[in-house]
């Protein structure tokens, strides 16, 4: 009798702490890993492709998954690039240029 009783009360314990657990809202890392993981299986990656993708999609958390995002820096030269670019300029002035663009303070 005491080994049922005591056999339903710990039942009943472990339903309310699985319930409440169920009740916690997700950490952003959490929320993210939860979306990763369904667009990979969406895509029925597998493997090493799947793990690549995973990494990816967990690392650019500001970007969409599958694009790569870009460092300050490297955001500068794009733009620094395409400028150049529109401006036709080419040989030593786009060396010029670039280099008096990159040293410019946003």
């Amino acid at each position: 009798m005491k080994s049922t009783l005591l056999v339903t009360l710990l039942s009943g314990l472990f339903l309310m702490s699985s319930a409440n657990a169920a009740e916690k809202t997700l950490t952003p890392q959490q929320q993210r890993m939860t979306t990763c993981n369904q667009q990979a299986t969406s895509q029925t990656l597998k493997g090493d492709a799947r793990k690549t993708y995973m990494s990816d999609c967990l690392k650019n958390s500001s970007t969409k998954p599958g694009e790569k995002s870009l460092t300050p820096q490297q955001q500068k030269m794009r733009e620094c690039n395409e400028q150049a670019t529109n401006q036709m300029l080419k040989g030593e002035d786009r060396s010029k240029f670039m280099s008096a663009c990159l040293k410019k303070k946003v």
